[in-house]
């Protein structure tokens, strides 16, 4: 769990909110709860820090507001469209005894230990985020996936996964897919032209000229000796 430093801050217009900028600071809110909604400031440089963490929008972070501490959850952040600098944020406390709706996201793990993936199978996966119903006190920060021993055809569903306990997904009713291993993917290259029946059509072409040749000399010859017979004739 991070723990951030959070100082109160006193901004009531929006130049008094540039200001607090301009010397490396963010402008956000804590709510949820009894408690009132506190208006906070944390310095660009660990804000920075915590979106850099990998899921975390997902992650508890305990806040240090006046030497006291708060769980919170980090609900919402917004970016200069311009720098895409985060210029505010929004923490929602954590209230014990409370249910709260995430996006858990899914870690796959012993893919080498998949004989369906060694014979080249791939890991196709349906859903990398799951979303569920927890309670305050017992938020996951990932659902992991095994894959060892797993063969091409398995599918994964959600309930081969551990949730811990008084965790249920939003989607009730029906064994939904997370993942499959399944077959490689064959490409078929295209086919070559038959050299065989160009050669047999060119020869066929050949032999047919050939053909046409000959019938044109014995055509030729013909007309020879008709002629020849004529001669000889009227010599006589």
């Amino acid at each position: 769990m991070s723990t951030i430093q959070a100082t109160i801050r006193d901004t009531k217009t929006k130049g008094q909110v540039n200001d607090l900028r301009s010397k490396g600071n963010v402008p956000g809110i804590v709510y949820g709860g009894e408690q009132p909604n506190e208006k906070i400031s944390i310095t660009t440089k660990e804000l920075k820090n915590l979106i850099n963490k990998e899921n975390f929008l997902s992650n508890v972070i305990s806040i240090n507001l006046d030497g006291k501490e708060q769980k919170v959850l980090t609900r919402n952040i917004a970016f200069d469209t311009v720098t895409d600098e985060p210029i505010h944020f929004d923490l929602m406390r954590i209230v014990k005894g409370g249910r709260i709706i995430l996006e858990i996201p899914v870690k796959f793990i012993n893919n080498e230990l998949s004989p369906g993936l060694k014979r080249g199978g791939v890991l196709n996966i349906v859903r990398r985020k799951v979303e569920l119903r927890c309670p305050a006190e017992n938020i996951p920060t990932e659902l992991v996936v095994d894959l060892d021993g797993l063969e091409i055809g398995t599918s994964i569903k959600i309930s081969s996964i551990n949730l811990p306990e008084n965790v249920t997904p939003t989607i009730q009713g029906r064994d939904f897919v997370i993942a499959t291993v399944a077959a490689p993917t064959v490409v078929k290259e295209p086919e070559k032209p038959a050299e065989t029946a160009e050669g047999e059509a060119t020869e066929g072409a050949e032999t047919a000229t050939a053909e046409g040749s000959s019938a044109d000399g014995n055509k030729a010859e013909g007309e020879k000796s008709k002629e020849e017979d004529k001669s000889s004739s009227d010599k006589k």
